[in-house]
């Protein structure tokens, strides 16, 4: 069946504003894309729209290609952003990404307080440059990531609040394996995602990051952020159990894939100012196959 006709969404505006919120999630978050697929047809096209959202306000900021200055960017994601926020409230959107946006939140009773979270952190992108701590840098990692684990948690149904302590902390260790895999494409962008602190104590300074050659220094300092995303991600993992059975093959092949980028660092040996740590289609594949299984028993 029709992933929308599973879901009863009719509407024909609705159906295409959920369309295009599934086609901004199969071409930027393919591993995501790949976890959705795992769900039941009926709860995808909500997870789908969260995504879409989240990947339109971060394409405003992060778009390398984009002729727009900082200031002309931040007054496009405020323009936007705040129209969306204001929809949400109103509980009706004509926007083409708001629309399946505010239809999710209104059926599963989604906080606005997350949406805000996360522009708010979309707003931080252009104007802060650096952490100087980790408590610092979780004011980001909390509006970008950890409320998407908070919004996702009413879609994917739980048994236990306790079920979005575990969200939050996965979509913090989601996160954090991002910025260490993406160091350098971070620093084309002017920025810095690992705690400064947290550097300096292992000897890592801006200039030998700016000159994106490997030295025992990063190295220290990149095994340090890889114990992190490992111990949030096993703090996670008993949460899994507190979704809906049906949900639950889905979360545990995203922890393990994006968790599993560390994996990945470490393989190419930390190079990474010289290759993309990357998830194979083997280990994509190796992961899918039994989450697939079991998903299909849990329905």
């Amino acid at each position: 069946m029709n992933e929308l006709d599973a879901a009863g969404i009719i509407d024909p505006d609705l159906r295409t504003s959920y369309a295009e919120c599934k086609r901004l999630n199969s071409l930027h978050g393919k591993t995501y894309y790949l976890a959705t697929l795992l769900l039941p047809p009926a709860k995808r096209p909500f997870v789908h729209a969260l995504y879409g959202f989240a990947r339109y306000a971060d394409e405003i900021v992060d778009d390398l290609n984009s002729t727009l200055t900082d200031e002309e960017k931040a007054v496009e994601l405020s323009t936007w952003g705040n129209q969306v926020l204001a929809d949400i409230k109103s509980g009706v959107s004509h926007d083409h990404i708001g629309r399946a946006l505010v239809d999710t939140v209104n059926r599963f009773k989604i906080p606005v307080a997350h949406f805000e979270a996360f522009m708010k952190s979309m707003t931080m992108d252009l104007t802060v440059s650096e952490y100087q701590s980790f408590d610092d840098l979780m004011e980001y990692v909390y509006g970008s990531a950890s409320v998407i684990g908070l919004q996702m948690v009413p879609i994917l149904g739980a048994s236990s609040p306790d079920a979005y302590v575990a969200a939050e902390k996965l979509g913090t260790a989601f996160q954090l394996a991002n910025f260490i895999r993406d160091v350098g494409e971070d620093l084309d962008r002017g920025r810095i995602y690992l705690p400064i602190q947290e550097l300096t104590a292992h000897g890592v300074t801006h200039e030998m990051l700016e000159e994106r050659t490997l030295t025992p220094q990063i190295k220290a300092a990149l095994q340090e952020q890889i114990a992190r995303v490992r111990r949030l991600q096993k703090e996670a993992a008993p949460g899994i159990k507190l979704l809906s059975p049906e949900s639950q093959a889905c979360i545990e092949a995203a922890s393990e894939l994006y968790c599993g980028i560390v994996d990945e660092v470490e393989k190419i040996d930390y190079q990474i100012f010289e290759k993309r740590a990357k998830t194979s289609t083997w280990r994509r594949i190796k992961v899918a196959l039994p989450a697939l299984l079991r998903a299909r028993a849990a329905r």
